[in-house]
């Protein structure tokens, strides 16, 4: 009798610890999916603040580009409004639409690519640009392995007893967005 109760109280403690533990770690892939987030927002933030100073820049050369300007200003008020992921990352897909054609403007201007500043803001946008697609991927990972273990069983059991929910993928919602800039300069 007293074997059995052990035998019983040691799978009642392997059962609760494996709980705890599957509960934990849906909690730090949720944790870490939200500090993903918060990363990309950073990116997208920083991109945001470089836009006027690289549009100023152009424009003293390229003054009758104004529909263009007019562009990266809207996506970039698009950008810094945006609410949820899906809007985030429609609005980072029209922001990076927007510079690449303000940046193929830039080319038309040889003088302009020479100015030491233009460069600097150049170089700053590209770097924001590689930190943004990493903080990107690394969302997207922590997200396809915190919606992974919530839909594995038995963690799923966890997961819906709990709450958990799966995370959505920051993903370009518009094909076109995925196509290179075309700028006709004549």
């Amino acid at each position: 009798m007293n074997i059995l109760l052990i035998l019983i109280a040691v799978i009642v403690v392997v059962i609760l610890l494996w709980l705890v533990i599957a509960y934990n770690g849906l909690v730090r892939l949720r944790n870490e999916a939200s500090q993903g987030e918060s990363s990309i927002d950073i990116q997208l933030k920083r991109r945001a603040d470089l836009i006027p100073n690289l549009v100023e820049a152009v424009k003293g050369y390229a003054t009758h580009e104004s529909a263009a300007f007019e562009n990266v200003s809207n996506a970039r008020a698009q950008a810094l409004g945006a609410k949820s992921l899906s809007e985030k990352a429609a609005a980072d897909g029209a922001m990076q639409a927007s510079v690449g054609k303000l940046f193929a403007i830039a080319e038309a201007y040889p003088e302009l690519r020479a100015v030491e500043s233009f460069k600097q803001l150049q170089t700053e946008l590209s770097d924001t640009e590689d930190k943004v697609a990493a903080s990107r991927r690394y969302y997207n990972s922590v997200v396809q392995q915190f919606n992974t273990k919530q839909q594995t069983v038995p963690t799923s059991f966890i997961a819906g007893a709990f709450g958990f929910s799966p995370r959505e993928f920051y993903r370009l919602e518009d094909d076109s967005e995925r196509q290179p800039v075309k700028v006709d300069l004549s």
